[in-house]
């Protein structure tokens, strides 16, 4: 396993921790996922969260309404046209999510040494004795000693609302349980995860398929962060679903969140277009020494992949405070130097007092740890893992990133219709920001043309260092030939946004026929 790598510089590199950050205009090339709720959904905050850096709004349909979520997504649509700052949209599933259900809603008091059933009977009153839960067979998977968490991250951010249980027996379907620790319980729903205990649940629920073929639909959503994946086959089951309900281009994102979908991360990589470490209930099934092993090796396989990998659970303490804990700022600098794409931000966005500081905070870290990262320690990892003979498109890929560097580019231009390129290009880790001009795919109705393209520029936005460019449908310039009119649109949006300055270099990767070309040019601002 190999760990997150710093270039270090020099002794004089602890003298400038003191010296100013360099502003810019992208706060960092790692994207920032931001799930929107309560306290981000309305169009001026949600403005403040896309300037602040969020790339990609998250709707977690595990809470509320599709209705209450179409309002949300519809201030952000306003949003993004008051900022002018695209923003893809990631759909996330329920799965087989067990939950406490509280009907009632009163606060419900655990003592540690007390006992308390669970029980698949939904008509019973939560209480301290008491909490029902949706699922009939849990008696069934649960044994003698085995450890059951009861959480309300969602709801507060915070484990110190949680609960941890032993099953001491069962009796038909209930369960008896020792509290392990004192805990005040309060809300509607609390999630509940048995440790490293298969659950016989579908990984797409009904009610999944319903939210997907409607408000999923409906939306066209970029991406589907899909809950619980615990087999490859999870994967092709909702890409043929998609299929079947003409979302032919949305990507699925795999959430690895138990053993079982740590046992088949390799198989499920294949089939998934990104990751998603969900380190909640990773932390609830690993050891708590076990859990950096994994999220260093899985980022690694990623990497070595070029799919993108998220991690979640990284500020929990700023639901409630301004500056997040030492501990949890190293944290993100580490993902950052392991190699992650994004940081998922829940609680934290969604209910937390602090949501635009929060997405601030951790795209600053994420910046500092991105300069002193080794890109170079990376990049040779990468090509030796690929090996030879490489493709032609690995080759020109890694030669485009290995000549900005060279050159030292100020960002690297890239020609695509699928956004596969430009995934391609950020394989390689590329330290400055890649340009992809997303151009409508050639040989589209009409009627198509003007949506394909949107979707695959926004899925971009998941991807460290990309940022899309849409190109028009129509070609304008009629003296100009496609590239042309893209490098055109590219380098303009370079220098409205301060990243391309007169003599700058910039690389261009594109396709010319059946190949893919690399070339040099100076930027003129003219």
């Amino acid at each position: 396993m190999h760990g997150g790598q710093m270039l270090l510089e020099e002794p004089v590199r602890l003298a400038s921790v003191l010296a100013p950050s360099k502003t810019k205009f992208f706060p960092s090339l790692t994207k920032i996922v931001g799930t929107l709720g309560s306290s981000s959904r309305s169009v001026e905050t949600i403005e403040a969260c896309l300037t602040a850096g969020m790339s990609v709004a998250r709707f977690d349909f595990s809470w509320l309404t599709a209705e209450y979520h179409q309002e949300t997504l519809d201030n952000l649509k306003k949003a993004v046209s008051n900022v002018k700052k695209p923003c893809a949209v990631m759909l996330d599933t329920v799965g087989p999510e067990l939950q406490v259900r509280n009907t009632p809603g009163e606060p419900i008091e655990l003592k540690a040494g007390n006992h308390v059933i669970i029980t698949p009977d939904l008509s019973r009153v939560p209480s301290a004795e008491i909490l029902p839960i949706n699922f009939t067979d849990l008696a069934k998977a649960v044994k003698k000693g085995d450890t059951i968490f009861i959480g309300q991250y969602l709801f507060t951010g915070s484990e110190t609302t949680s609960v941890w249980l032993e099953v001491l027996d069962t009796a038909g379907k209930d369960i008896t349980c020792l509290v392990k620790n004192s805990a005040r319980l309060a809300g509607s729903i609390f999630t509940m995860h048995v440790s490293q205990v298969a659950i016989s649940l579908p990984t797409l629920t009904s009610s999944d398929k319903q939210v997907i073929s409607t408000w999923g639909l409906q939306n066209n959503v970029d991406l589907i962060s899909l809950s619980y994946t615990r087999h490859a086959e999870d994967v092709r089951e909702l890409r043929e679903f998609l299929k079947s309900h003409n979302l032919l281009t949305t990507q699925i994102y795999a959430k690895i969140e138990n053993f079982e979908g740590l046992d088949h991360f390799d198989e499920i990589l294949q089939e998934a277009d990104g990751i998603i470490l969900s380190r909640g209930n990773l932390g609830i099934d690993l050891p708590p020494e076990k859990v950096f092993v994994f999220q260093k090796t899985a980022i690694q396989k990623c990497n070595m992949a070029g799919k993108p990998a998220i991690i979640t659970r990284v500020v929990d303490s700023m639901v409630d405070n301004l500056r997040p804990t030492r501990a949890e700022a190293t944290d993100v600098a580490n993902a950052v130097l392991d190699g992650t794409d994004g940081i998922l931000l829940g609680a934290e966005t969604l209910r937390g007092l602090y949501p635009v500081e929060t997405i601030r905070t951790v795209g600053q870290i994420c910046a500092e740890a991105e300069s002193v990262y080794n890109q170079s320690h990376q990049f040779k990892r990468i090509v030796q893992y690929v090996g030879e003979p490489m493709s032609h498109e690995e080759s020109v890929a890694s030669s485009a990133v290995r000549a900005a560097i060279k050159v030292k580019a100020a960002v690297i231009v890239v020609f695509t219709s699928s956004g596969r390129a430009s995934r391609l290009i950020a394989k390689y880790r590329p330290p400055m920001p890649v340009l992809a001009v997303v151009f409508p795919q050639e040989g589209m109705g009409s009627v198509e043309l003007s949506s394909f393209g949107i979707t695959q520029a926004r899925q971009c936005l998941a991807v460290r260092g990309v940022y899309p460019i849409l190109a028009p449908c129509s070609k304008g310039d009629a003296s100009m030939s496609k590239e042309e009119s893209g490098l055109k649109l590219a380098l303009g949006y370079g220098r409205s946004v301060g990243i391309l300055k007169p003599y700058d270099r910039a690389v261009i990767f594109e396709k010319i026929g059946d190949s893919s070309v690399v070339k040099i040019i100076e930027f003129e601002d003219s």
